[in-house]
């Protein structure tokens, strides 16, 4: 009786599941039972121990307990029988020493556990497919998804810390340093960037905007309106003291509620332990960086004994009454014995249903293929397992006809696993005829017209069906030509590879003949004995002993097919039975199912057999099975001699048999191997840790006639020492000839000439490798410790993968896995093989108890093999591609998982664990590489990297806007001068005008304005104004009305609609920010400020003033607000970085002045011209040409709002071919919708006359690395209407300087280079050749424009760099912005972004701006308009962005390219870190039963081509990766709603 105290409380944890009974078969027939106990635990103390630990905080300490005893029956007549429940355990790999190490390991890995953070699922993700109707709902996500304790526990530990750290938080924030660890976060701008304290600033809400509100159904892949968000409103430049947030943060800047942040926490703790010894030196800078070779370990095990010598079998004895040839010995026993029995077919319910004797069967046999000329060289046989009769008449029946049999398995899809590899092994032998029945030729899939299918990769095959009744007779006086048995082929064998790939094992007609009677004398078979057999009878063990030697000796085979032993496992044990059969051929597997049902009938007899062959016996687990069989069924009779484990494989057939013993003689002994020694090739007994010990059985001697070596397994055929582990390799005449027309294989298979050390050839006898590893023992016992292609070899130790899938059953898998089905392989991923577990979970089980499961197999097989677990995946039940007889398909498996169509419910990745041979971390060194020149100060490469545009100065230009040096002057001027001339057309989505503006329109509609503002909003000069309208010609007119007033204006982004609670916030911040007086606006939106929605996202009543400027009255201007000094404020430019930091910036008279003259010198623009402008108007260089250009140079823009694009994919090139634009200015977002959505629209496009010949330059405004893929595909696919290839160019600008460069019509075409991605991450540039590994190809951001200077500058010590390096891009110019506009002025950032300069060299003495992005200059062979060599400048990331992980420089944008291309069912990826973690996020665009497939092949890339560790992976829907509207990824904000908890994640991975 055992009491187990259980707390009555609702804990899903504990429900259901209080203990386990796991009745382990005891030794030698005691009666212990273990118990297993629930949550991970084995023992009683430790159970109590952890439920306490567990429950302490929750329990009020007066609460009683109540006792609940648990009474558990062991009756000895069921201790075998487990219902054969989905749970069954694989009984190959059962054994109870195994399950008792299995537990030891676990309960020392429990004293120091750690909580691994569970994987977050989402609830309707994964319902389980066939097997499955009967799943539970998943209790892992949503409300309980950790069970609310574990919540509370992060709660009150948060909110404890919180407590503690604010104080320090508030202090550390003050100073300026980073809220997180995160490299992202990595202050580019020198340390006084943070002085100002950047604050949470929340006006009238207390968490960030929430981008993800506006995302739509994940059945839309649809991406929500763009928005721009600063993910908590962080302003660039807040003083502290006007800190009006609320700290919800805790002190690593996690919101104190998010459950990801807990487990992030755990997931770290489970990292905190490195497992890798510590490193000697760091990776120096200028050496190439190499993976780190694991240094082999001092202690390892290496093999003493002296070299091995061949063994040989007994000699192969001469039988006078052996047949000259097998088909001799049918027609012998035809004519002589032809009513004896000789073969016995089963029907379904294991009843005996048709027996052949000898007599019928040789005229069977003779009849229908008798015809050499008609029939081809090579037959294939397509018999299903349940009809062994005429598969039996059919291979004779080839045989005498001289005709080469290729046994096959029934086709059952078209796309069976495997399937098209027999396919091609059908094709290489030229097969075009196949032998089948009656009924497996009705069972075959058809097309709709009744024809057979083409199965994938076959060659077309002609069916011929072989009941009798469709064969013609032979004549009475016709007899089969029986020649003495030579070389020439007599069957082919089909075997798959361990890849996958099948090939065909070729059999002569003296090996069948000989292997024949080498079984005979090992097994001494002697003429009327029956067998009993349960294998496939086309290959393999069931075909030679149960096909070929049966009838060399006039034997009588009872064939029990699979489908039989499904329903009625004993089966087997009954025809031995009823039958007294002598012999019966099974596998592990048939052993324990007839242990299973044992139960259902006691008086079976097993006294008659005298050999049990267990064919295999070269499972190492197969000794267990063997033990239990022999304990049950010994009192019915089983001998402990007759139990004859063998080993065989397709290439040397039968390798070694134990014979069958004498009665009372000692049972041969066992060896104990330490499973460490094993994983180093050496044979060592174990005596340390007898956790981690191998028991395995002889099985046998070599086979009579044959001889045998080991040789090392990898390399050169060297013979191995007496006490090391190798390859079997088997000399005879019994084995296969080679593999079907593979010449080179065959030689390395089946002619292998072993050698000694010195590695000259010991003898001249050709060995054929059995694919078997295994050992010699004392005797002369041949031991078989696994397979070659079990084989897995990880760090230089080589681990068996039936050893790790027989440790993965020993760990309480009845609850998890369904019918013990496991697949071990290996998966080649950066530089070393890595395990993969894949596993089918049970329909019923639990998420708690699987991944309870997943862990502890994680422990076990790093406590019992010493290696570490890659992936651990369970998949639904009955989901692995299976093979025929229904054991899964390895190979198809694997190629699954590779290719992400595995599908799995539940996977683990320890990458963390594993992978230890990463390059190693990079140290920045104090001093100067070598690789570079000390030039006094100053490290330069060949040359100091900068460039510049062209001298403003030397352009001659009798311009008479020159002598205006305001744009309002400009304005008055054009309006009096040319006061029809268009300036500005405005297009809606259908493609016609809907509005225009002279230059006079613009004028007096400016001056209605002005007036406004004096009248209705009393301002006065220098007063800050919103102006809050949708892309348009009014958004033109009120900021010339806003300088014609002497007021600032700020333009901000309308609210969107249907959006508010996302999008309005971000406008109530700037308009508080930035102070303004009043906001100009339309009716509609006037409305929608003050509408009910509004007032649930920010307080409505506070807003300031609002004009509504629809119906102004005409009103003339007293008189134009002229500035003092063209250095007064023109206008504020507000922006939201992608890093989520909300930044306005201050452009001066005179800086509007020559940013717009710098653009018409670089465009040649001029009164004459039109442009095409679809871009958004709001900031940057977007707004620079909607609302300025045009009035300074005098062209007519066009204007087309991007948002009409939605409508009408068509309407800005249709627009561009109808007006014949030269110049067309655009954004990447632009770009793509037409590259998705017009690309396949190629005919259409024609149709619509559309012809983009006209276009010169077709230039995509951005503040980033050029997207080359997208503008290249761009080119590609319009190239067909006319769009020329040089056309299409990018600009580069930042928040200090709008515009920096832009290609121009004039100057070379932009130029490309391919960088070297390693160097890039040390911030070195090293030009490499297309194709390259690792390469990146960047492009030229456009031509600097005139008047603009850049260098390139070490962000850290300020110092100019040579170009060869990749550093900070400082521009000094005269239209750079003046400065932040900040609440209280803050000096010192001013000064660093806007004023500053450099440490040393020529240039210190200039005033800089830095632009917070990387790049560099390479001087080009390329001629500039000045004459001189071109400098191309390249952009290759922004500073804020970069990831700094392993000391070295990632670009995001370099990793998310990298798993964009992983599976094609990503649709957008973003990356960040957090604490050091790399967070990859990726959308799904799929059906969700893909998610967790995109886990390992993502964590894979970013191994494989950036070095680095994936920590989370979150699996999101379409559109929830927030984009703002210039296209760019909000990294910081999509991190902020990750830590949040906002995402709605569809699956959370936790790389341990």
């Amino acid at each position: 009786m055992i009491k187990l105290e259980i707390v009555p409380r609702s804990i899903h944890v504990l429900q259901n599941n209080a203990t386990e009974i796991s009745c382990n078969r005891p030794h030698q027939g005691e009666g212990n039972v273990t118990f297993l106990f629930a949550l991970g635990d084995i023992t009683q103390k430790g159970y109590e121990k952890k439920r306490a630990k567990l429950l302490a905080p929750y329990i009020p300490q007066t609460q009683g307990k109540y006792g609940i005893s648990v009474q558990i029956k062991t009756s000895s007549s069921s201790k075998y029988h487990r219902a054969r429940s989905g749970g069954a355990r694989d009984e190959r790999y059962r054994s109870d020493i195994h399950t008792e190490a299995v537990q030891a390991a676990l309960a020392h890995h429990k004293e120091q556990k750690m909580a691994l953070p569970m994987p977050t699922k989402r609830r309707s993700t994964f319902v389980q497919s066939p097997a499955d109707v009967c799943t539970p709902p998943d209790t892992s996500s949503a409300s309980e998804d950790e069970g609310s304790l574990r919540r509370q526990a992060a709660l009150s530990a948060a909110l404890h810390q919180s407590l503690q750290n604010a104080e320090s938080w508030i202090n550390r924030s003050i100073q300026g340093s980073s809220t997180s660890s995160s490299a992202s976060s990595t202050l580019s701008h020198g340390d006084g960037k943070g002085t100002s304290g950047f604050l949470h600033f929340t006006e009238n809400f207390s968490i960030p905007p929430d981008v993800t509100a506006t995302t739509s159904s994940s059945s839309s892949s649809a991406r929500p309106a763009t928005i721009d968000l600063p993910p908590s409103g962080i302003v660039k430049g807040m003083h502290k003291g006007s800190n009006r947030a609320s700290l919800m943060d805790t002190a690593d800047g996690v919101p104190v509620s998010s459950r990801v942040s807990t487990k992030i926490q755990q997931l770290l703790n489970t990292l905190k332990r490195p497992k890798r010894p510590p490193l000697k030196e760091f990776f120096v800078d200028d050496f190439e960086e190499i993976v780190e070779v694991p240094q082999p370990d001092p202690n390892q095990p290496k093999p003493e004994g002296r070299q091995m010598t061949p063994v040989k079998g007994e000699p192969l004895g001469v039988i006078c009454n052996w047949p000259p040839a097998l088909e001799a010995a049918l027609q012998r026993w035809g004519t002589t014995q032809a009513r004896c029995p000789c073969l016995t077919a089963l029907d379904v319910t294991g009843k005996p249903v048709y027996t052949l004797t000898y007599g019928e069967w040789s005229i069977s046999a003779a009849t229908g293929l008798r015809n050499p000329a008609l029939m081809p060289l090579l037959v294939a046989l397509v018999y299903p397992n349940n009809d062994p009769v005429m598969f039996m008449v059919a291979f004779y029946g080839c045989l005498l006809a001289e005709v080469i049999p290729v046994p096959i398995e029934v086709p059952l899809t078209r796309k069976d696993a495997g399937g098209q590899q027999i396919g091609f092994l059908l094709g290489s032998c030229g097969i075009t005829l196949a032998l089948t029945t009656e009924v497996c030729l009705k069972g075959l899939p058809k097309t709709q017209n009744g024809e057979i299918v083409q199965f994938k990769g076959w060659p077309r095959l002609k069916w011929v069906v072989t009941d009798s009744k469709y064969l013609s007779k032979s004549p009475k006086d016709w007899q089969p030509s029986i020649s003495t048995a030579g070389t020439e082929p007599a069957y082919i064998e089909y075997k798959t590879s361990k890849e996958g790939s099948v090939m065909g094992v070729t059999v002569s007609r003296i090996a069948m003949l000989a292997h024949c009677q080498a079984l005979s004398q090992a097994c001494s078979y002697s003429e009327g004995e029956t067998i009993v057999n349960v294998l496939d009878f086309k290959k393999d063990a069931g075909l030679w002993h149960g096909m070929l030697t049966n009838v060399m000796n006039k034997m009588h085979t009872l064939s029990v097919p699979y489908s039989v032993m499904k329903t009625c496992p004993l089966s087997w044990v009954q025809r031995v039975h009823t039958h007294k059969a002598r012999v019966a051929l099974v596998k592990c597997r048939d052993l324990h199912w007839a242990m299973m049902a044992h139960r259902d009938q006691r008086d079976v007899s097993l006294s008659s057999l005298r050999m049990l062959i267990v064919t295999d016996g070269a499972n190492p687990w197969s000794v267990s099975s063997c033990d239990a069989f022999l304990s049950l069924f010994q009192s019915h009779g089983l001998k402990p001699e007759a139990i004859c484990p063998c080993a065989t494989s397709p290439e040397a057939m039968t390798v070694a048999i134990r014979r069958p013993g004498v009665p009372g003689a000692p049972l041969p002994g066992r060896a104990v191997l330490s499973m460490n020694g094993l994983s180093y090739g050496v044979i060592r007994v174990n005596t340390e840790d007898k956790n981690s010990a191998l028991t395995v059985q002889d099985v046998g001697h070599v086979m009579p006639g044959g001889m045998m070596c080991i040789v090392k397994p990898d390399g050169s055929p060297q013979l191995c020492k007496t006490d090391e582990i190798g390859e079997i390799c088997v000399s005879s005449r019994t084995g296969g000839m080679m593999y079907y027309g593979l010449t080179g294989v065959t030689k390395n298979m089946f002619e292998v000439i072993p050698v000694n050390s010195a590695g000259s050839p010991v003898g001249d006898t050709p060995f054929v490798r059995s694919g078997l590893l295994g050992f010699v023992g004392p005797g002369s016992l041949v031991f078989v410790v696994g397979k070659m292609d079990g084989l897995l070899t990880v760090s230089g130790r080589r681990h068996n993968a039936d050893d790790i899938v027989a440790t993965g059953l020993a760990v309480e898998s009845i609850k998890t896995v369904y019918r013990g089905r496991i697949a071990v392989f290996s998966v080649s991923v950066f530089y070393d093989e890595r395990i993969v577990v894949v596993a089918e979970q049970r329909p019923d089980a639990s998420e708690e108890d699987s991944f309870q499961w997943m862990s502890r197999v994680l422990q076990a097989i790093d406590s019992i093999h010493q290696v570490g677990v890659y992936c651990l995946a369970l998949v639904p039940a009955n989901t692995l591609p299976k093979t025929p007889l229904g054991g899964i398909h390895l190979s198809q498996t694997k190629q699954h998982f590779l290719e992400g169509f595995l599908h799995p419910c539940n996977i683990l990745m320890c990458p963390h664990t594993c992978v230890t041979n990463l390059p190693k971390p990079r140290q920045k060194q104090p001093g100067v590489g070598p690789a570079s020149v000390m030039v006094g100060n100053l490290v330069a490469g060949k040359r100091i990297a900068q460039a510049a545009g062209r001298d403003l100065g030397q352009i001659e230009e009798n311009d008479l806007v020159r002598k205006h040096q305001f744009l309002t002057e400009v304005l008055q001027w054009r309006a009096q001068a040319t006061p029809d001339h268009t300036l500005f057309l405005l297009l809606n989505a259908k493609g016609t005008t809907v509005c225009t503006a002279t230059c006079l329109q613009l004028h007096k509609r400016a001056e209605r304005i002005a007036s406004a503002l004096y009248d209705k909003g009393h301002l006065n000069a220098g007063d800050n104004v919103v102006l809050l309208y949708p892309p348009g010609i009014e958004l033109i007119v009120a900021f010339y009305g806003c300088l014609y007033a002497g007021c600032i204006p700020v333009t901000v982004r309308p609210p969107h609609a249907q959006n508010l609670t996302a999008t309005l916030p971000t406008v109530r911040m700037i308009v508080d920010v930035s102070k303004a007086a009043c906001i100009l606006t339309t009716q509609a939106l006037l409305r929608l400020l003050k509408s009910r929605e509004a007032a649930t996202a920010v307080d409505v009543k506070t807003w300031p003033a609002i004009i509504d400027t629809d119906d102004l009255p005409r009103k003339r201007l007293p008189q134009i607000y002229k500035p003092p000094t063209p250095e007064m404020l023109a206008y504020l430019d507000f922006s939201v970085s992608t890093t989520g930091m909300l930044t306005g910036v201050k452009m001066s008279h005179s800086a509007v002045s020559a940013l717009c003259r710098a653009i018409k010198l670089q465009c040649e623009l001029y009164s004459s011209r039109q442009i095409a402008i679809c871009l958004d108007p709001y900031c940057g260089l977007g707004f620079t040409l909607w609302c300025l250009c045009s009035v300074y140079s005098g062209h007519q823009s066009i204007l087309i709002p991007p948002m009409e694009l939605e409508s009408n994919l068509f309407l800005w090139l249709s627009t561009v071919s109808q007006y014949k634009i030269r110049d067309t200015f655009c954004s990447y977002s632009v770009m793509e919708l037409c590259t998705k959505g017009l690309g396949n629209q190629m005919e259409v496009l024609k149709a619509r006359g559309i012809n983009l010949s006209c276009v010169r330059t077709c230039v995509v405004v951005a503040e980033e690395r050029p997207r080359i893929s997208l503008t290249q595909s761009f080119s590609k696919l319009f190239k067909d209407i006319g769009l020329s290839s040089r056309a299409v160019s990018t600009t580069f600008g930042s928040r200090v300087n709008v515009a920096i460069c832009l290609q121009g019509t004039s100057g070379p075409d932009p130029t490309t280079v391919y960088v070297d991605l390693k160097s890039l991450r040390h911030d070195r540039v090293r030009l490499v050749e297309r194709g390259a590994p690792q390469s990146l190809l960047l492009s030229e951001s456009g031509k600097i424009l005139p008047g603009v200077k850049v260098i390139i500058v070490n962000p850290e010590t300020k110092g100019p760099v040579g170009d060869s390096h990749l550093g900070e891009i400082w521009v000094n110019s005269p239209h750079t912005a003046s400065g932040y506009y900040t609440i209280y002025d803050n000096e010192s950032l001013q000064a660093d972004h806007f004023n500053t300069r450099l440490s040393f060299g020529d240039a210190a003495q200039t005033f800089w701006a830095r632009t917070g992005y990387l790049g560099f200059v390479r001087r080009t062979e390329l001629t500039a308009a000045s004459g001189d060599r071109h400098d191309a400048l390249y952009v290759v990331g922004a500073l804020d962005e970069t990831l700094e992980l392993r000391g070295l420089r990632y670009h995001p944008i370099d990793i998310e390219t990298s798993v964009s291309r992983t599976h094609r069912s990503i649709a957008e990826c973003a990356v960040f870190t957090w604490t050091n973690l790399l967070v990859v996020v990726v959308e799904l665009c799929g059906c969700e039963q893909e998610a967790l497939d995109l886990v390992p092949l993502v964590t894979n890339v970013v191994l494989e081509e950036h070095y680095l560790i994936v920590g989370v992976v979150v699996v999101v829907d379409p559109g929830v990766i927030p984009i703002n509207s210039r296209g760019e990824k909000q990294r910081m904000h999509l991190r902020d709603s990750f830590l949040a908890d906002q995402l709605d994640p569809i699956y959370v991975a936790y790389n341990m």
